[in-house]
């Protein structure tokens, strides 16, 4: 299949914007922050990246650049594909679950570039993700979020409807009345630590996304006081 060169479209796209040569527009592409250092548009209002982080900390986190992954995804065939399908075809390539940090860094930010689309937006909604590291087992903290009084200590805002789960890796959930649902990934890392990966998907606009991403951030903050005060008393 013929390379689509999608990271190549969304430098000159830049350059139209900024005027930037070629060199300085993808390197402040590939920096993933403004040109103000704000990560929002710059003062002489050029846009804001569109990329979930840095050429350096992707490559690290998962062996590949921006430009490399950007190809592969083209060829693959990713721009006719669902957000769902390229997350998990992401994760093959990696070995890791769709739902975990690197594997929707990638998915939405090229769909960002690919397919013009506001940060977090898809077909079906918007989608926001928050994780937070935790200094308990992995079976600790997949237990605070699936028993209802566990989750009352922590989650005092929100209602929490279990779809299914698979002990201690992942859980799905309806939020609230169903309209937007939340997926839920755990993994073990070392010395008794865990991480939790929040994707919050079907969120109605861009304001309602915002809002839910900074109450995702309070909400993992509370759960990580209550679980690791209850680890100390164990």
């Amino acid at each position: 299949m013929t390379r689509q060169r999608s990271f190549k479209r969304l430098v000159r796209s830049r350059m139209e914007k900024t005027g930037e040569s070629y060199t300085a527009a993808r390197a402040v592409l590939l920096s993933a922050e403004a040109a103000d250092g704000k990560g929002g548009a710059d003062g002489a209002g050029h846009p804001a990246p569109v990329l979930a982080t840095s050429d350096e900390v992707i490559r690290q986190r998962t062996g590949r650049g921006w430009e490399e992954w950007f190809n592969l995804l083209d060829e693959w065939g990713a721009a006719e594909r669902t957000h769902r399908d390229i997350a998990r075809w992401v994760a093959e390539q990696q070995g890791i679950e769709p739902l975990a940090w690197n594997a929707q860094a990638v998915t939405m930010s090229y769909e960002r570039a690919r397919r013009g689309r506001a940060v977090g937006q898809h077909a079906d909604g918007f989608t926001v993700t928050a994780s937070r590291t935790m200094a308990v087992p992995v079976e600790r903290l997949y237990d605070a979020f699936m028993a209802e009084e566990a989750r009352r200590e922590w989650l005092t805002d929100g209602q929490l409807h279990l779809r299914t789960a698979t002990r201690p890796r992942r859980a799905h959930f309806d939020w609230g009345d169903g309209e937007s649902r939340v997926h839920v990934t755990f993994d073990a890392k070392d010395k008794g630590r865990s991480t939790a990966y929040v994707s919050h998907e079907r969120l109605a606009d861009a304001r309602a996304a915002e809002a839910m991403k900074l109450s995702w951030r309070d909400r993992l903050a509370a759960l990580k006081a209550v679980v690791e005060a209850g680890e100390g008393n164990a």
